[in-house]
């Protein structure tokens, strides 16, 4: 499984260290930015792992800041993305099997481990087509009019 991961300068810190344990769990990791903690503007880095998304070049994007709602924010303007802030394990299901969220976003205050329990949670959940599949085609549909 290959995971895009994104920050701005808030996030970088808890991305360096998701990107060593997550490869040390062997996935393989597309590292999107930003490359330090100089201040920088988080949506460059959402447009970036959510275009890798879009791409196929990742299974999934994963996108940090300081509170994760900027992140969400931009990363839901790029079309085809469904991006879910979370803030727990229950969060992270949820998004997947009832919204099928492509991107996950949460805050750089995260520990390392919530956050590595969140992402497994998030890998480990299936998409559930059947149930919610309306829902999500009213949001694709509401898109594709306005």
């Amino acid at each position: 499984m290959k995971i895009g991961i994104a920050s701005d300068h808030g996030g970088y810190g808890l991305k360096k260290e998701l990107i060593f344990k997550l490869k040390d769990m062997g996935y393989e990791i597309l590292d999107c930015g930003t490359y330090d903690e100089e201040r920088t503007d988080y949506p460059i880095y959402a447009f970036k792992v959510c275009e890798k998304v879009i791409s196929k070049d990742i299974d999934f994007g994963i996108a940090i800041c300081k509170t994760g709602i900027g992140m969400s924010i931009a990363c839901n303007k790029v079309d085809g993305i469904l991006a879910a802030k979370i803030d727990s394990k229950s969060d992270a299901r949820l998004a997947k099997e009832h919204n099928g969220a492509n991107v996950i976003t949460f805050s750089a205050n995260k520990t390392t481990n919530e956050a590595l329990e969140m992402i497994k949670e998030f890998i480990e959940a299936d998409i559930l087509i059947e149930r919610h599949e309306l829902r999500r085609k009213m949001i694709r549909d509401y898109e594709n009019e306005h």
